[in-house]
């Protein structure tokens, strides 16, 4: 008999349990949700913290998060939460295990499993994201503490000769294996080849490097087995660098985006999961409305994955004391979350963020 802490596939020693693979991947994209990315490493949400006058502890970044994960009614815009290793472990506020309280309310716990991105040997300014030993056990692990779906995060720069052949092909293989080892475990595997806004490229140019890395990181997908219905795909929008003198509307931004996903991701996967980037609340908000306006029907769903967009309000709010700061953070994070559910079907409007 399985056991609830053992990833099927494991416990009856068989191939992918593919029928749970792809029932998760279907939830986390469920019309009118998302997931919020709520997993800034220890460094970051400390810099966050300090950023707005909190001093940063391991019971800080608890504490702030068991707010955000209290708020009422999120469930409504939230499939699931990507959470840190350190907070996957932890607990609200009554004790109860962070991912059983999100369990209970109908949220997928998820978890990042990279371990960050590190210099590519022989290529200035590029990076390559590592993780992959010892992934297998911690993926077994991070199962049997509730989570049922992971994320890997690469980056690439566009810059002048870069990025390398040798960055693109060595991050879309890291990836590849990791959808591969955490399909294996029973987690859907969230798939996040991120082009940076960092640049002084237009649009086109970010729409040319994005279209060479999906094609690099599904074409690695299939040689690694991994299966395409039980994933997420977690992509930048094609954007001109904050650097560019020449930036475009949100109409052009939705169009190129969807050309460039149109073309070069599969029409099985389940579904698209944006990254925000550092655009702002607003514009990451206004885009996937746009996307999801248009007048054709997407092969997959489109969806969010945001971190700040979801919370940079939620946390200027938090970083005061007492419960009215609580409420006052609860609030924004809804307002934001709600925001975005109503993105998921075009139904969104500036006038609705008065």
């Amino acid at each position: 008999m399985a056991s609830f802490l053992t990833p099927p596939s494991v416990e009856r020693g068989l191939g992918l349990d593919k029928e749970l693979l792809e029932r998760t991947a279907r939830e986390l994209v469920a019309p009118g949700r998302g997931v919020l990315a709520a997993d800034e490493s220890n460094g970051t949400m400390s810099n966050r913290l300090q950023a707005v006058g909190v001093e940063p502890s391991s019971e800080a970044r608890r504490a702030y998060r068991a707010n955000l994960f209290a708020t009422e009614g999120y469930e409504s815009a939230v499939s699931g939460v990507i959470l840190f290793d350190e907070t996957i472990r932890q607990s609200m506020d009554d004790g109860t295990l962070i991912p059983d309280a999100l369990s209970s309310r109908g949220i997928h716990p998820g978890i990042k499993v990279d371990t960050g991105a590190k210099d590519l040997a022989h290529h200035a300014d590029e990076k390559v994201t590592e993780g992959l030993d010892g992934l297998r056990e911690r993926c077994t692990e991070y199962f049997a503490l509730g989570a049922r779906f992971a994320k890997w995060r690469a980056v690439i720069r566009i810059g002048d000769g870069i990025p390398s052949e040798a960055c693109v092909s060595a991050n879309a293989h890291a990836l590849a294996r990791y959808a591969a080892i955490c399909q294996e475990q029973g987690l859907v595997p969230i798939i996040e080849p991120e082009v940076l806004m960092e640049g002084e490229h237009d649009a086109q140019r970010c729409f040319e490097v994005t279209s060479t890395t999906l094609d690099a990181t599904f074409a690695e997908c299939a040689a690694q087995g991994v299966h395409i219905p039980g994933s997420l795909l977690k992509p930048n929008m094609v954007i001109a660098g904050k650097g560019c003198e020449t930036q475009i509307s949100r109409e052009r931004v939705a169009q190129m985006t969807v050309d460039c996903l149109t073309q070069h991701v599969p029409h099985n996967l389940p579904g698209i999961v944006f990254l925000s980037g550092g655009q702002s609340d607003e514009d990451a908000t206004a885009h996937l409305n746009l996307m999801n306006k248009m007048d054709i029907e997407h092969p997959w769903q489109l969806s969010y994955s945001y971190g700040r967009a979801l919370q940079s309000e939620a946390l200027m709010k938090w970083a005061g004391s007492g419960d009215d700061f609580d409420a006052a953070s609860q609030r924004a994070f809804s307002h934001r979350a709600k925001m975005n559910r109503l993105a998921r079907s075009g139904d969104w409007s500036e006038e609705l963020e008065v």
